[in-house]
């Protein structure tokens, strides 16, 4: 597998078309929007991403209540969103837009849940960016209702590694994941090693504390579907801190 250079600091990866789980239902929800110059809707977000435009995501990411949001487990995973059940607001034919959960919607209990405190536990929420709202309802609008439900990523190229650490701690940080998005599981495998398990650290970080430097390195991830792919010899002997590998993909 070959290296990628520069994905610093990584912001979200690639627009999503996807199909639908026949099982998945609709749901009902509310939503905002945060005003970036960028189109985007934060520049580092509580999974990781970092950079939403370098990682691909853009304008497509949301920020999650605490109810959806599950501890950042969710991190990775693609809603269709679409505005409903008001006239005023809601945009003529209920059009939709497939985002990625990229950050955390923080509760506010100081504000009333109908009236600024929508990331409120137990409220489903999703602040969305200026763009993405504006392909949904009108952009006057403060909060709007809508209806949700998971559908599967899609994604251009294999899943992404991106390594930091030092040398007794080492992290990566897992991006660009096919399916339902979501990482559940993460093991690391160096030259002198066999598999070891890795720790959610935050977002999509996994962590382990081991010294892997010199070692080529192989990935396996599993998926919040239970599928695992196993991907060898993604950074090879050298790899560095701050270097982004590419893997094999969910199909």
């Amino acid at each position: 597998m070959r290296g990628l250079r520069s994905f610093p600091k990584g912001r979200r990866l690639s627009l999503i078309t996807q199909a639908i789980p026949k099982d998945e239902q609709w749901k009902s929800a509310s939503a905002t929007y945060t005003k970036e110059t960028d189109g985007s809707i934060v520049t580092e977000g509580a999974c990781g991403y970092g950079d939403l435009h370098k990682a691909s995501f853009g304008k497509y990411s949301a920020g999650l209540s605490t109810m959806l949001f599950n501890k950042g487990s969710t991190c990775g995973a693609c809603f269709e969103i679409r505005c409903v059940d008001h006239i005023l607001w809601c945009l003529q034919g209920s059009p939709s837009v497939i985002l990625t959960a990229t950050d955390f919607c923080p509760p506010n209990y100081g504000l009333s849940s109908d009236y600024g405190g929508w990331c409120n536990f137990p409220k489903e929420h999703f602040e969305m960016s200026e763009a993405a709202f504006a392909e949904i309802a009108e952009k006057r609008a403060d909060t709007v209702p809508v209806q949700y439900k998971r559908v599967k990523c899609e994604r251009r190229g294999g899943i992404r590694f991106r390594m930091s650490g030092s040398a007794h701690f080492f992290q990566v940080l897992i991006t660009n994941v096919g399916l339902g998005g979501e990482v559940v599981g993460v093991k690391v495998k160096g030259s002198k090693t066999g598999w070891i398990p890795m720790a959610r650290n935050w977002g999509q970080n996994w962590h382990c504390n081991i010294n892997l430097i010199g070692q080529p390195l192989s990935f396996e991830v599993t998926a919040s579907s239970g599928r695992t792919v196993a991907s060898y010899g993604v950074a090879p002997s050298n790899w560095q801190f701050d270097g982004t590998y590419e893997g094999k993909q969910f199909k």
